[in-house]
């Protein structure tokens, strides 16, 4: 029995009307609304877990949850949300990323009113896309984000964060008109004008129709996703964001684009999404190895992880290629896991740049002496992405690989070639990653950048000291010392998960398994309605194979 109280509208809708509030703060330096802030992004986490822990069954594929009003029947919008164990897997990830990342804020004191604002209406337009049931409400929630991140890049970024401001909206921007345009041709196309997703699913379309529908589509998600050659924006985006914005960027935001593919090109267009799959597995290679080789060679530490993160996308693509549940569950949970890795590590870049002032590695050099606690934290971090085993990068990368393999649909050589390729991201991510680390707090021979003075050298209490950037840091002079007790609690909590999810994946799977199974099974049911269409030349029915398997590719 669904509950009498409406818990998606007000989690959608807390953090909005929070922010209203703001302005009438009497707080000009910033600490009551942080506080404030804060508050109320861990009451609307702490709802979240309450409401899914009490109302939602994991067991049932169907959409739990479900509020619908009338709000502009004129153009047929409704505000109509539910949640199924993937949108709930995802509200739950963008609750946390997003309350730890005004957590890692607590340092900012340029027009704090402002920021924490645009930090909550954040909150809420991220809730609101994966709740949406209606395209248009998605539509809405989806160009409700890019205006704070827009605003968050351009005000609170570095030196070139007007250009990369700039650069991001106008792709995100090009995206959603994308998805307007698509969910405006599934509604005319329907048998009566609706934006209801669950009435636009049950709905029949022709071949020709889907494929153009999730071209639109993959465009739009695509560019959110970072696939290649729509990526160019993040890695700048990241370059100039703060270290919270980055947090959100890496750790939610690009995973809008991952859950758009399932929820809209997959459940609402399998018949297409069946004959596009393969070129969506080889898109899905393409980031992998290039996200990673360019990784490779940046010196900048946050954008060394901005081409990673692109990596890390790849393996989503393939697992949603795959057409098997194991890849499907796996996808998710790579969505799940690099939100949780992504933004644990660019929380600890901006905690080394908050002592280095720079972001080149080859200026960092040696500060692990200084700060052993970042250290090991960073280390953890990066042990996680590149997949070590008891990790949760390890857990949903194997899913995937397993789900290719195991697949029934693509021959024996696509898959081999599909596998092998994408297990050269495996070697190139330890290579990066392990570099970066090396760099960064070990140093690479390079001459320092400064010297110290003789009554600095000469004094017991700064032997050791470090030199990066412009400057020297002396152990009893450093404006700041390791890592404090704030910024150990937000990296142990993505920590805490990300190990707890390797050791034990079904903290993760169990939530969305019913889900990725109902739309694997939707998806090998089209494939009937595909058997019955016209033959090509080569005499066999459109998209299914001269052997066995659904699709054909290469036997």
């Amino acid at each position: 029995m669904e509950p009498s109280f409406p818990w998606l509208t007000v989690l959608t809708l807390l953090p909005l009307a929070a922010a209203a509030v703001i302005p009438l703060l009497p707080d000009k330096e910033g600490r009551t609304v942080r506080g404030y802030a804060l508050g109320v992004g861990f009451v609307d986490l702490a709802l979240m877990v309450w409401a899914f822990w009490s109302h939602f069954d994991a067991t049932q594929p169907t959409y739990q949850l479900v509020e619908q009003y009338a709000w502009m029947p004129q153009v047929g919008l409704t505000w109509s949300v539910a949640a199924d164990g993937l949108s709930v897997s995802l509200i739950l990830l963008s609750g946390l990323v997003t309350t730890l990342a005004m957590l890692a804020a607590w340092r900012v004191n340029h027009r704090p009113k402002l920021f924490y604002a645009l930090m909550l209406v954040l909150y809420s337009a991220q809730v609101g896309v994966f709740a949406a049931q209606d395209l248009l409400l998605l539509f809405l929630m989806w160009e409700l984000e890019l205006v704070p991140v827009y605003l968050l890049i351009a005000i609170w970024g570095g030196p070139k964060r007007q250009y990369a401001a700039t650069k991001f909206i106008l792709y995100t921007a090009l995206g959603s008109i994308f998805i307007l345009v698509g969910a405006l041709a599934l509604a005319f196309r329907a048998d009566t004008f609706t934006f209801n997703m669950a009435a636009l699913a049950a709905q029949d379309y022709s071949l020709a129709f889907e494929l153009v529908v999730y071209l639109a589509f993959l465009v739009a998600f695509g560019m959110k996703l970072a696939v290649f050659p729509l990526h160019t924006w993040l890695p700048d985006a990241h370059g100039e964001a703060s270290a919270p914005v980055s947090m959100i960027l890496a750790g939610v935001l690009l995973k809008m684009g991952g859950y758009g593919l399932i929820r809209l090109n997959v459940e609402l267009l399998p018949q297409a999404h069946l004959l596009l799959a393969p070129a969506l597995g080889v898109l899905g290679v393409v980031n992998i190895i290039y996200g990673a080789l360019t990784a490779y060679s940046q010196t900048n530490l946050k954008r060394r992880l901005a081409y990673s993160s692109i990596s890390h996308m790849g393996f989503v693509l393939v697992g949603i290629a795959a057409l098997d549940v194991l890849g499907l569950d796996g996808a998710i949970l790579q969505m799940l896991s690099h939100g949780l890795i992504s933004a644990a590590l660019f929380f600890l870049a901006g905690v080394t740049y908050d002592r280095t002032h720079t972001l080149a590695m080859n200026e960092m050099g040696g500060i692990g002496r200084i700060m052993p606690k970042v250290f090991a934290l960073f280390t953890a971090g990066a042990m996680a992405s590149l997949a070590l085993p008891g990790m949760s990068g390890f857990a949903s990368e194997i899913s995937i690989f397993l789900g290719v393999t195991s697949s029934e649909v693509y021959g024996p050589t696509f898959r081999t070639v599909m596998v092998v390729l994408a297990a050269v991201g495996l070697v190139l991510t330890p290579i990066y990653l392990l570099s970066m680390l090396g760099q960064v707090f070990f140093g690479t021979g390079a001459a320092p950048a400064c010297d110290l003075d003789q009554e600095h050298q000469h004094r017991e209490a700064n032997q050791g000291a470090i030199c990066f950037g412009t400057s020297c840091v002396v152990p009893s002079e450093a404006e700041f010392g390791d890592a404090t007790p704030r910024e150990v609690f937000v990296a142990a909590c993505f920590l805490a998960l990300i190990i707890g999810i390797g050791v034990y994946p079904r903290l993760a799977t169990q939530v969305y398994d019913a889900t990725a199974t109902a739309v694997i099974a939707q998806v090998q049911d089209s494939s009937v309605t595909l058997a019955r269409l016209p033959q090509l030349p080569a005499g066999r029915p459109v998209g299914l194979p001269t052997g066995s398997g659904l699709l054909g590719i290469v036997d």
